[in-house]
């Protein structure tokens, strides 16, 4: 057994290493002291915040968007409660399981709960709140409350749902709502520019009036604080609000409401006509005063299917349907407007003393213009007619000759004034502005010359002329008015919850043709008087392509038009309409105002597909010139009734011909 003998020599060789290794112990030491000095003692209150921070959960309210109310104070669009599934992807731990424990609750496939998260991973970033599903059933909630304790990054929210009551009546007009896309969120935010601060997962405006009047229709979202776990669920403390006064809840301020000029009862009498005909197209309805009371464009669709998340099937159908329903086709969709665009002609031609209201025109079935043949829509023709009777039976080759004597240029100095080829101002988003071709314009478009001919199909409003429903409705109005172009709106006033008036619109005369324009144009109130008289005879004349839609004590002034999609040839122009394939059919036109004398409301219907104007859309029209004298003015309706013991006077049925247009 050996025994260690300790060696001071050695001890004295170690002896400074030891110095150096107690030193940088006592460095460290002491570099650790200071650090937790600074931590505990300098930053210990913001540290603890920080902490503090990590036990509190910061969940958005969202506001209530305001109502859209009509004149009369009727809902349009309101909201509903409701509740949403939402995930923090933060707080789960295996999305596969996830998916296959919540997707069945909630009618999805697990498959289609994983896409959706990795999605929003990839679009939105790894911590952004997803929206699993909308408007849950009272059965689904109570599941997902069972189930949320195991399931952590799964919250039940409380939400708001937007909802509309006329369901596709007006859909176009009061669009929808939807959450907003990573793509909308910087230009939306630079757009408002701080007045309105959006972030992902936002509710917002789509299209139609939802997306107009965001700004004032919003409100502005609140926040709640509660307390959670590591796993992002709610706790259960004595003091769920662990920084007293410094931190607290913010209610949310509810958005305003719009005062819409919208009548419901007008507006329902408009759509329950275009379905109980099974009407393709558009009709609006204003008053003189350039307040809309209706809005309809079908075929439609029904937005409470986007408030609660739409289904990639219907959206599919949507989009894919031939006859587009999710397009607004009062002001998105230009067309020919056929013969509803003479009396537009007739105005130019009586104020240039082209025709007088007594002159005479030969009006027989066939005009020729050099060697080409141009058909009236009569075969035999009209004989000899003045302005008039060429309004009344809508005679073609009464215009083709005041095409040919006008030229395009003259009839575009008159013609634009009245609002065509020009956006109305109207405020919804994406208003096109349709087509009132000059020399200038074909030069400059299409790169040749006018051409003499093509005055002809211009008179008759083919060829080079698009409108939409909602800039004839102006340019009619301006005829019934005598002179007056106004700017059509729909908002009359913006009010807060205690329904002050923050904002408010009133009518506004554009200009009167009465007076001497820019141009040196003026019209003067004798020949918009002769033109209302033409008109008159359309609706209430012998032979008046609209004389079978009468309304009881009420005498409309208006045109009817039948506007080709596509060219026939000659053995081809008189086939019957109804014969042909329904893409291949005219679209028919009625454009009216009430009374003929002094008109109060002005009304647009394109019913397309529908073949004639007389028989497609001037019933749309009559029901709702009915519809607003029966709110209105129900004397005048009821005294034409006792005068005829209770029955509608029935016109004898029009003539083929007659038929035509």
């Amino acid at each position: 057994m050996s025994t260690y003998v300790s060696n001071p020599d050695e001890a004295k060789e170690y002896l400074g290493r030891y110095k150096i290794f107690y030193f940088a112990i006592g460095f460290a030491l002491t570099i650790f002291t200071m650090r937790l000095w600074y931590l505990q003692i300098i930053s210990g209150n913001e540290l603890r915040e920080f902490s503090e921070k990590n036990r509190i959960k910061q969940n958005k309210i969202t506001a209530p968007r305001g109502l859209m109310l009509d004149r009369d104070g009727k809902v349009l669009v309101e909201n509903l409660p409701g509740f949403e599934a939402i995930l923090s992807p933060q707080y789960i731990e295996s999305l596969d399981e996830l998916a296959k424990t919540v997707g069945p609750v909630l009618g999805m496939e697990p498959d289609k709960v994983v896409l959706k998260v990795q999605k929003s991973r990839r679009q939105n970033g790894p911590f952004a709140q997803i929206r699993l599903k909308e408007n849950l059933s009272r059965e689904e909630v109570f599941r997902l409350k069972r189930m949320r304790l195991d399931t952590p990054g799964l919250e039940i929210r409380e939400s708001i749902v937007r909802f509309y009551p006329l369901r596709e009546n007006g859909a176009q007009l009061f669009g929808y709502v939807g959450e907003i896309s990573k793509r909308q969120l910087p230009v939306l935010n630079d757009l408002y520019k701080g007045a309105l601060k959006f972030d992902q997962g936002d509710i917002i405006g789509k299209s139609g009036l939802e997306e107009t009047l965001e700004r004032d229709i919003r409100g502005s979202d609140g926040v709640s604080f509660i307390q959670v776990d590591a796993h992002g669920r709610e706790t259960v403390t004595q003091t769920p609000n662990i920084y007293g006064e410094q931190i607290k809840d913010m209610t949310p301020v509810h958005g305003n409401n719009a005062i819409l000029t919208i009548d419901r009862d007008i507006q329902e009498a408009a759509f329950k006509s275009f379905m109980s005909l099974n009407r393709i197209g558009a009709v609006v309805a204003m008053r003189t005063n350039g307040e809309i009371l209706a809005w309809v464009s079908t075929p439609s669709f029904d937005p409470n299917e986007f408030s609660t998340g739409i289904s990639a099937q219907t959206w599919s159908k949507l989009i894919n349907d031939p006859f587009k329903p999710l397009r607004n086709k009062v002001i998105q969709d230009h067309n020919a407007p056929g013969s509803t665009f003479k009396p537009l002609v007739a105005v130019p031609a009586l104020q240039e003393k082209v025709i007088t209201p007594t002159t005479i025109v030969s009006a027989p079935g066939v005009f020729y213009f050099g060697r080409r043949p141009y058909h009236d829509h009569l075969k035999g023709g009209h004989g000899n007619i003045t302005v008039f009777e060429a309004l009344e039976r809508s005679s073609n080759v009464f215009f083709y000759k005041m095409g040919i004597a006008l030229g395009v240029d003259k009839m575009f100095d008159y013609i634009s004034l009245l609002g065509i080829g020009q956006k109305t101002g109207i405020e919804l988003a994406r208003e096109v502005s349709g087509t009132m071709p000059n020399s200038a314009w074909k030069k400059s478009t299409v790169g040749e010359e006018w051409q003499p001919g093509e005055n002809l199909s211009t008179a008759i409003g083919q060829g080079f002329v698009n409108v939409t429903p909602l800039s004839m409705a102006i340019a009619y109005n301006a005829i019934g008015t005598e002179g007056k172009v106004v700017k059509p709106f729909l908002l009359r006033k913006i009010i807060d919850q205690d329904g002050k008036v923050l904002r408010e619109n009133f009518p506004q005369v554009v200009r009167d043709l009465q007076q001497t324009q820019p141009n040196g144009v003026h019209i003067s109130a004798e020949t918009f008087k002769t033109v209302k008289e033409g008109m008159r005879r359309v609706a209430n004349g012998e032979r008046g392509t609209a004389k079978r839609y009468k309304v009881p004590g009420v005498q409309m002034a208006g045109k009817t038009g039948t506007a080709q999609v596509m060219g026939f040839s000659a053995d081809q122009i008189y086939a019957k309409c109804e014969s042909r394939p329904i893409h291949m059919r005219h679209h028919g036109w009625f454009i009216a105002f009430a009374p003929a004398d002094n008109p109060e409301i002005t009304i647009a219907a394109l019913a397309e597909h529908s073949c004639h104007g007389s028989s497609g859309a001037a019933p749309i029209v009559r029901d709702i010139v009915e519809a607003y004298f029966m709110k209105y003015h129900p004397e005048v309706i009821e005294a034409a009734l006792k005068a005829t013991g209770g029955k509608r006077a029935q016109a004898p049925a029009a003539a083929p011909e007659i038929e035509g247009e």
